[in-house]
């Protein structure tokens, strides 16, 4: 018997099936490569300090770090125990998967989807005495702009902000919006953590809006400094 599939029937087309192949592989090997990108370059740390004192005055704090920057601070704070927070997209079900598989634990959510609850988790986990990483960009920019979410979990969980950032002496940076950087095998790469920032916990709107402009500035500066120093690398 002959049978005929109804006219609105429609088969996997090869880009569905490219980013299904695409995901699966990232969900189960990113962490591999994640970590053999780590280990194939020079890490050099510098204001490191200002993280050392945070955990020795056992001070709740959440890294803040650009989007397109989150490679080497992801190896380097493997397996401590952070609660990062990941949106609840698509590419941020690939990231959740990577952090779980290399000892983080995620809060779900963004400014675009689930931000609330998001939030709530982070905050109960940082007034528990944990750790954060938020990635104030994110998940899909614009660049460098920093969301107001993260000063307000600082300011209601009483956690300090520790800037961290990094570049390397050669890395490919991808044509995405947030121009992922990749450090090349046996490239140097330096870590540089600024110094950390405090929220009062009773400021007027005004003084909020000033405070999170005070942030993404200093977010900015210390993205330029470390840049500078491998100037023929910045442009690119």
């Amino acid at each position: 018997m002959t049978t005929f599939a109804p006219k609105h029937a429609t088969t996997p087309s090869s880009p569905q099936l490219s980013q299904r192949l695409i995901f699966w592989l990232a969900t189960r090997l990113g962490w591999l490569v994640l970590i053999a990108i780590g280990k194939l370059t020079r890490i050099e740390f510098r204001g490191r300090e200002h993280y050392e004192r945070l955990r020795a005055a056992k001070q709740s704090f959440i890294y803040c770090i650009w989007h397109g920057k989150i490679l080497i601070p992801i190896f380097v704070h493997r397996y401590e125990g952070i609660c990062g927070m990941v949106s609840e997209h698509r590419d941020g079900e690939m990231i959740a998967q990577t952090l779980h598989r290399l000892g983080y634990t995620t809060a779900r959510g963004s400014s675009t989807r689930g931000g609330k609850r998001a939030m709530l988790a982070m905050i109960r986990a940082l007034r528990n005495g944990g750790v954060g990483a938020i990635m104030p960009d994110g998940p899909a920019g614009p660049r460098h702009v920093f969301k107001a979410g993260m000063i307000a979990i600082a300011q209601k969980a009483q956690a300090a902000i520790l800037p961290l950032t990094f570049a390397s002496s050669r890395a490919w940076r991808l044509r995405s919006w947030d121009r992922f950087t990749i450090p090349k095998p046996f490239s140097k790469t330096i870590a540089l953590y600024g110094e950390p920032i405090f929220i009062p916990s009773d400021i007027s709107d005004a003084a909020f809006e000033a405070k999170r402009q005070e942030v993404e500035q200093r977010m900015r500066d210390l993205e330029s400094e470390v840049e500078a120093l491998f100037p023929r690398e910045a442009g690119l």
